[in-house]
């Protein structure tokens, strides 16, 4: 196996490579405007780092989410075109499930992420390895009763620690394509099925065409 996994659905820009036994290089930048940009370098670097050629991968995961509309689609096109040229497997994995699994922790605890908008994407967890519930998108003055005082990480906990009181500082505030990849390195190897490469939204695009927007066609 020689595995590539890649997410952009937070703000970090994070690829990695691992064998089956373990990670070969990674790389992660965080800069939240910069996905399109930073991402095929990144692809460049760790290949070149581990002394691996791009037509070795055998296999590739990308982090479906949930995230902003615009940074997700870079990491999901860019998988889904990487696995039609080179024709192999393209897997997706819960964005917020590779936050979890990088957190090591063996308690319930939450994982919540920056939505922007005032908002959370959060999902709660039984220890690293098991997610309990659906990821969603929620204000976290809407969550106060639910996570004070459950462990918490992820940027949107250290965001609103007010209200994810139980936030640990030390764990992992952005995503790793590490974690990512050693989570589905050790599904695939369990022969546990992984999620289709496409996006988790939860909610519609920032961008959207103005209500009172006229067409103007030539007569």
């Amino acid at each position: 196996m020689l595995l590539l996994a890649l997410d952009t659905a937070t703000p970090a820009v994070t690829v990695a490579l691992h064998d089956g036994t373990g990670i070969l290089a990674e790389s992660r930048q965080v800069d939240a405007r910069r996905h399109g940009e930073l991402l095929l370098p990144a692809v460049d670097r760790v290949l070149g780092e581990a002394g691996r050629k791009l037509d070795e991968v055998s296999e590739i995961v990308v982090g479906v989410g949930p995230g902003p509309y615009t940074g997700l689609r870079v990491g999901l096109v860019t998988a889904a075109t990487f696995g039609a040229v080179l024709d192999v497997p393209v897997h997706g994995l819960c964005t917020l499930d590779g936050l979890a699994y990088a957190s090591g922790l063996t308690e319930p605890f939450v994982v919540a992420t920056d939505a922007r908008r005032k908002e959370v994407y959060w999902a709660r967890y039984a220890d690293a390895r098991t997610r309990l519930t659906e990821p969603a998108v929620d204000r976290p003055a809407d969550l106060a009763g639910e996570v004070a005082g459950v462990p918490a990480v992820g940027a949107g906990a250290l965001l609103y620690d007010t209200v994810f009181t139980g936030v640990r500082r030390e764990g992992p505030e952005h995503q790793s394509a590490a974690a990512l990849a050693a989570l589905a390195a050790e599904k695939l190897a369990a022969g546990e099925e992984l999620l289709p490469p496409r996006p988790l939204y939860l909610r519609r695009p920032d961008a959207q065409v103005p209500a009172n927007y006229k067409v103007v066609t030539p007569k």
